[in-house]
């Protein structure tokens, strides 16, 4: 019984093999596409910024506000 899990000969690949067998998988975007995305990422990072820039003002000024009361 404990044979039975060795009857499997399939030859083991090495990890550089599947690596290389992964990366012919992926899909690179083309030039188009690239820049579009990379627009877009930057410019919703920098909204996001500017939001949380402005919430972090607006509740130190709240917080300043209620400690001098």
């Amino acid at each position: 019984m404990g044979d039975s899990a060795k009857t499997d000969k399939t030859p083991k690949q090495s990890f550089f093999h599947g690596v290389k067998a992964e990366y012919k998988k992926i899909a690179w975007p083309d030039k188009d596409s690239l820049i579009k995305q990379s627009v877009a990422v930057v410019c919703i990072s920098v909204v996001a910024g500017a939001i949380i820039a402005i919430l972090d003002f607006m509740f130190q000024y709240g917080i300043d506000f209620l400690t001098t009361l």
